[in-house]
């Protein structure tokens, strides 16, 4: 049953693990090794040579860290996971994933400060050109695209605008020009499967919902299974050449016999062997905890978020609510269109007093944690532009939604009168 299932509450329970077939053990063990022992010299040349999947070294792949794949997987309707050490891992090998130094990328200017600077600064180190698109123009993503772009980029519910990127819209662009769409879905996991709308590839950091607990740092990419990177060869030259660094492997075709998993191999084959970013067992056991309660706890951070909308709206201290639900015109209705389950935990909102106004609410929150997170039980708060966005332009601060006195609230799960009550109590102090 949980193998057909495509219902979220099941699949979170039961996908990729029953129980261990040595001891009956039924919640996954830990797995705390380093290497594994090969049955022979014949299976380890097997698994060397991809022949057939198994364990080899925890840094390539482990059997804990494989059932929060499969798990992670089965959730959002893809072929593969690949688990990581972070997020930020996470967004990185998904793009060194398709391109090398001369390539480009085509990137949402809506994203999360750390994948900014990644992208704006670290990538191009590396030789990798992301170009910023407005995804209010879906069309502004084909205007940025040359005969070396390999990959869009974007968030579904892009940290801090929280403005529904248009999933379907940039993906049928880029699949007939060989191009996939990858989406950071972290702000929205159960609410949309970008999948289903057209990407190719799907980022978490699991540091967030996934886990909700706060206690473990981890990243995953989902492989679709649906992107065909034989299509267009020249689009796509890591996937259509031999690869030196794995005996001559054209990865389009090298793994066809495992399934449709070509992205999801390469990545950990090539990147996490060689990078060497890999998630712990103990974290991927921590991150399957979260999983068993996340279709529990999405709705209760949705429903309490709205209820902080509805607190803000109207206050003289507050200038401006961001939010999904709050949203009009073509935004409210991308909204509408790719959260299906609900508008997310994260609000953000604008205080009329700017950047100092910013800091004094900030300190005098009580129930609030002031920390650098988004997506924990507890409720979270920061002030970006003392933070994450110090060190941008003003340029890059209007282009990610940043001004001195926007504050982001990731709403947790205490009961929203104790929410309020602190929210209030600190806009006096700030006001």
């Amino acid at each position: 049953m949980a193998k057909k299932s495509r219902h979220p509450e099941t699949i979170v329970l039961h996908a990729g693990w029953r129980a261990d077939p040595t001891t009956g053990a039924v919640a996954p063990p830990i797995y705390q090794t380093t290497s594994f022992q090969f049955q022979s010299a014949e299976h380890a040349s097997n698994l060397f040579a991809l022949k057939e999947l198994g364990n080899i070294y925890t840094r390539l792949g482990n059997p804990t860290t494989a059932i929060l794949e499969d798990r992670i997987a089965a959730l959002e309707g893809g072929a593969a996971a690949v688990a990581l050490a972070s997020g930020q891992a996470a967004s990185a090998f998904s793009i060194q994933n398709l391109a090398r130094a001369g390539d480009n990328v085509v990137s949402s200017t809506d994203l999360y400060g750390g994948t900014w600077n990644l992208f704006a600064n670290t990538l191009k180190d590396l030789g990798i050109e992301v170009r910023f698109a407005d995804p209010a123009d879906p069309e502004s993503f084909r205007r940025a695209t040359d005969d070396r772009t390999r990959a869009y980029y974007a968030e579904t519910l892009p940290n801090p605008k929280l403005a529904v990127f248009p999933i379907a819209e940039v993906a049928a662009i880029g699949r007939p020009l060989g191009i996939p769409l990858i989406m950071d879905n972290t702000a929205a996991p159960l609410l949309c499967r970008p999948l289903d709308h057209g990407a190719a590839v799907v980022v978490y950091s699991t540091t967030k919902y996934i886990g909700g607990h706060g206690t473990s740092i981890g990243g995953v990419l989902i492989d679709g299974g649906n992107f065909d990177w034989e299509a267009n060869p020249e689009r796509q030259p890591l996937f259509n050449t031999p690869d030196p660094s794995y005996h001559g492997a054209v990865w389009s075709n090298a793994v066809k016999g495992l399934g449709p998993i070509a992205y999801a191999i390469r990545a950990r084959v090539v990147l996490l062997r060689d990078l060497g970013a890999a998630m712990s067992p103990f974290n991927a056991f921590q991150f399957l905890q979260g999983m068993e309660t996340l279709p529990l706890r999405m709705p209760r951070h949705c429903a309490n978020a709205l209820a902080v909308v509805e607190f803000l709206k109207g206050r003289k201290d507050v200038a401006q609510v961001i939010h999904p639900s709050i949203q009009t015109g073509v935004k409210r209705e991308r909204a509408d269109k790719y959260l299906s389950g609900g508008y997310g935990g994260l609000v953000g909102f604008e205080l009329v007093g700017g950047r100092e106004a910013g800091r004094k609410f900030i300190d005098a929150l009580e129930l609030f944690y002031h920390v650098a997170n988004i997506g924990d039980a507890r409720s979270l708060a920061i002030h970006p532009a003392s933070t994450t966005h110090s060190q941008l332009t003003p340029e890059e601060q209007l282009a990610t939604g940043v001004t001195d006195g926007y504050v982001r609230l990731s709403v947790g799960l205490e009961h929203i009168e104790d929410i309020i009550a602190d929210l209030e109590s600190a806009l006096a102090t700030a006001g």
